[in-house]
Order: structure tokens, then sequence, then C-alpha cells
């Protein structure tokens, strides 16, 4: 059977990061979306996106189609519902279609003609950008034994303190030494080919993805995960980083998500609490206003390509935008447009040619080609969220 994600209905709720991403693509726990349904599906999986993104995320559609709303992280009970569907058939949860049967070239505009079928047991949805951290401990759980199931971790070095070592599993090529690794509320996943500096403290649940590293006496809190490629250090609390960004240096970082290809300059602070202690609003793309998260505890959302200077601080509950470049002293606004330039005393527009030049210098770094289907697509979040700049 061929599988398709689908962006779903909460593709909106989910920008800055679906700005260059499909649904499927966000990280939370260890693995993407995509990976996690890959993993328990034994298939390459493609989706279904927004047009502008389809180049880079094609679909392949063939006679025979399962679709599932990426929004919905998979686990036994629903995958084999999902194996199980025939023509003619849609699984839902909670009036959601979690995953339905398609045939090539059939448009479905509803379900009418389907035969329900309600799945009644535990999912994790993620429906808003602030589920990804808030929901990264339960991710990180069904991950870590999804990846460690009947396998052996590498030895962990003498050297290393340790609670709960048999919550811990590391991959080869993984580098440790004089830290502490405390495994007792979560478990500790150290990818392959990382590094975890001397004098580093870190409590699970934590994941260290391939190739990331920790830097010199980190002091990490769980649920946090260190994305393929990061670089790490300082103090952090219950965060997400997705891939090639970097907290190189001291500073805090909490209940917060950073996308790829972002950089905080040293000494970079977000604040996760309001002086009040009230709940945290968030910049709603839906609604172009500041909508309720239900959270006490919420800190920065920054979408891919953007980066802040030195001692940059950030307000509780900030999105910052796609190509965003960020410095100066005080608190920006806390919510920073995509491919703006500036800070506290205000913000331009920051050109298209100039962030080109810099993501394809930055990414050059790593290994990583600017393509022109990255190009196409940041010149469209420009165009997107041009209504949101001043000039």
């Amino acid at each position: 059977m061929n599988y398709i994600l689908f962006d779903g209905p909460f593709r909106n709720n989910l920008l800055p990061f679906t700005f260059t991403r499909p649904v499927a693509d966000i990280r939370v726990g260890i693995l993407t979306i995509r990976e996690k349904w890959e993993s328990y599906l034994c298939s390459v999986i493609t989706t279904v996106t927004e047009d502008y993104l389809s180049e880079k995320f094609p679909m392949v559609e063939m006679p025979q189609n399962i679709m599932i709303n990426a929004s919905y992280l998979p686990n036994a009970e629903l995958v084999e519902m999902i194996k199980s569907l025939e023509s003619n058939q849609a699984i839902f949860h909670n009036e959601q279609v979690i995953a339905f049967y398609s045939e090539e070239n059939v448009e479905v505009e509803n379900f009418d003609n389907f035969q329900p079928i309600e799945y009644q047991g535990e999912c994790i949805v993620i429906e808003n950008t602030w589920d990804i951290f808030s929901k990264n401990h339960l991710a990180i759980q069904d991950d870590f034994d999804l990846i460690t199931n009947n396998r052996k971790s590498q030895p962990i070095p003498p050297t290393v303190n340790v609670i709960n070592a048999e919550n811990i599993f590391i991959e080869s090529g993984a580098k440790l030494n004089f830290v502490t690794l405390n495994a007792e509320n979560g478990p500790i996943y150290v990818g392959r080919d990382t590094e975890i500096m001397e004098g580093s403290v870190i409590r699970g649940p934590f994941a260290l993805c391939d190739h990331a590293v920790v830097k010199m006496a980190s002091k990490i809190y769980g649920a946090t995960t260190v994305g393929p490629h990061c670089r790490v250090g300082g103090e952090v609390n219950n965060s997400v980083m997705f891939a090639y960004s970097n907290k190189g240096h001291d500073g805090f970082l909490g209940n917060s998500v950073l996308g790829e290809w972002c950089n905080l300059g040293a000494d970079t602070n977000n604040s996760n609490l309001k002086n009040n202690y009230a709940e945290v609003r968030l910049w709603d793309y839906n609604t172009e206003g500041f909508a309720k998260t239900g959270l006490q505890f919420c800190g920065l959302m920054m979408g891919d390509h953007s980066k802040c200077g030195i001692n940059t601080m950030f307000n509780t509950g900030t999105v910052v935008g796609v190509s965003a470049n960020i410095f100066g002293s005080g608190f920006p606004r806390n919510f920073i447009p995509s491919f703006s330039w500036g800070g506290s005393s205000g913000f331009i527009t920051y050109k298209t040619d100039k962030a080109f030049e810099v993501a394809k210098i930055v990414m050059e770094r790593r290994h990583v080609t600017f393509t022109e289907d990255d190009a196409a697509i940041l010149q469209h979040v420009f165009e997107l969220t041009k209504k949101y700049r001043k000039d």
C-alpha cells in the first residue's frame, strides 16, 4: 500500500514552521512526524502540501493510497487500524479525520459516502505550535521505545555520572565523558556521532539527534530535543530544535521551538513566564491577533533561517517568522514578521537577495546546498508575509 501524509486542518496553526515544510516534517520527540510513520509502516511516505512546497516535497500517488493526517502521531493500535483500511473507509477521532482510503485521481470533497470508523484510543495530536514542546515528553518516550526496541545501547563510559542507566540509550560514534545523565524522569537518547562535552548536566526526557553537540557545562532539563547537526549550550528547558540550528553559548531557552538554520547569539535569553503568572498568548496567523495558549509557561517560536545578535532578550510568548534578523538592546515586540531586520527600536524589510546570500553561506558551512527550490520557497514566504511588514 502507498501511504501519503497530508497537512490537514491545523497547518496554519503551526506557522511559522509550516511556511517552509509540510506538517509531516515537524520534529517532535526524537523523529520527525514523517520518520515516525515510515518506521511504523516500513514504507517511504510522501506528502501532499501547499503548491509552493511541492517541488521540494513531492507527492507520489499510486492506484490505491491511504491518506494520513500528519498532525496525528502514530501508535501501534492506530497503525493496525490504518493498515486494515479498505475502499470507502475513513478513520475519525473527535470528528477529525485521521486517515482514509483513496484512489488515484479521485478527489475526496467530503466523507458522506465513506464508512466511518471511530478511533477511541489515546493519541498525540500536534494542533498548535506550543504542542511541539508541551507534548515533547510523550513523543520522546514513544520514539525511544520505537527506536531502541530489541537493540542494545553502546556502553556508558565509566567517567559518566549516571542515574537510571537502563533508561539511557547511546548510539555508535557518540562521545561523552565527565558528564551527568539523569534518566529518572524520562529516557535519554544520544544519537549517532554526537558529542556531549565535559561538565554538562542533563535530565531526561532528552533527545540528542545524530551529529548534534552539547557544549561544555551545559544545563539541560527535559523534555528537550536537540535536532540533527544542532549545537546547544547554556541553560535549556523543555525546548525543541529541529535541525542545523545553534544555541552555542550561555543564556536561557525555555518552553520554546527553533526551526532549522536558526542561530541565537551569545547570552540570548527568553522569558517563558509572565511576571503576573498569567496565561501566555501567542501570535495567531489565522486571526492575525494574539490567541490564548492555555499555558503559563511559553517562550519563543522561531521560524527557519532566523537569527539574533548577542544579548538579545525575547519576551514571554514571542513568535519570530522566517528569515528574520534581530539585534540591539531592549525587548523587541512579541511578533516579528518574516524577513524583518532590526530590534526594539523598529524593523525594516530584510531584502531577499541579502537573506539568500546569508542562507547560502550558512548552509555551505555545513556542506548543504542552498537550492533553487529553497530560494523559491523563501521568495514565496516573503510575498505571503509582506502584509505584516511596515515598509
